[in-house]
């Protein structure tokens, strides 16, 4: 399994082992993250659920399309506890080699700079392991949290899209945010 540290953040890629943390998470963080997210039928509330969409997660990297890692932070030093996640979807090669990325965090653990932390360093994976060029953060206009931490990182607003994702049933627009590898090799 792929596993990053930063100085306070371990950053890794989970098995259906760690289904119980993922559901824990979610359950905890169920109204918060409504507002963010597709709707989410009852059953995704379930440790099968949970323990198929970690499959999943882990056959779509397989296949070159997406990278899912959890975030836990090393003074829990036992990955009890499952703090947030980030996702590089869409992983697209050839001629574009990009893709998108979403990210979410626990409630309780917000404006403590773990997201920044976070994707500062999963976006450096991004760009020197996995070579891309580009990454695209849809965010939606209300979400000033994550776009101050996209502005923090150096992603350019690059324009909104109107009604791009269905979000709590409701389709929203997002600004495109985009950050590009400059240190990449010609």
């Amino acid at each position: 399994m792929i596993l990053y540290e930063t100085e306070r953040l371990i950053l890794r890629q989970v098995d259906d082992s760690f289904a119980q943390q993922v559901l824990a998470y979610y359950e905890r963080n169920r109204d918060f993250l409504t507002e963010w997210e597709a709707q989410k039928p009852a059953e995704f509330y379930t440790i099968d659920v949970q323990r198929l969409n970690l499959r999943r997660d882990i056959e779509i990297f397989a296949r070159g399309d997406s990278l899912k890692l959890w975030i836990f932070k090393k003074v829990d030093n036992d990955y009890s506890n499952v703090i947030g996640c980030i996702t590089f979807s869409l992983i697209t090669r050839g001629i574009f080699q990009s893709c998108f990325v979403g990210y979410k965090l626990d409630q309780g653990q917000l404006n403590q700079g773990f997201v920044t932390e976070a994707l500062r360093k999963a976006i450096e994976v991004m760009f020197k392991d996995f070579g891309l060029h580009r990454i695209e953060a849809p965010i939606m206009p209300r979400n000033k949290a994550s776009i101050k931490v996209a502005e923090k990182l150096g992603f350019e607003n690059e324009g909104l899209s109107r009604k791009m994702l269905k979000v709590n049933g409701i389709w929203e627009d997002h600004i495109r945010w985009v950050l590009l590898n400059e240190h990449e090799q010609e």
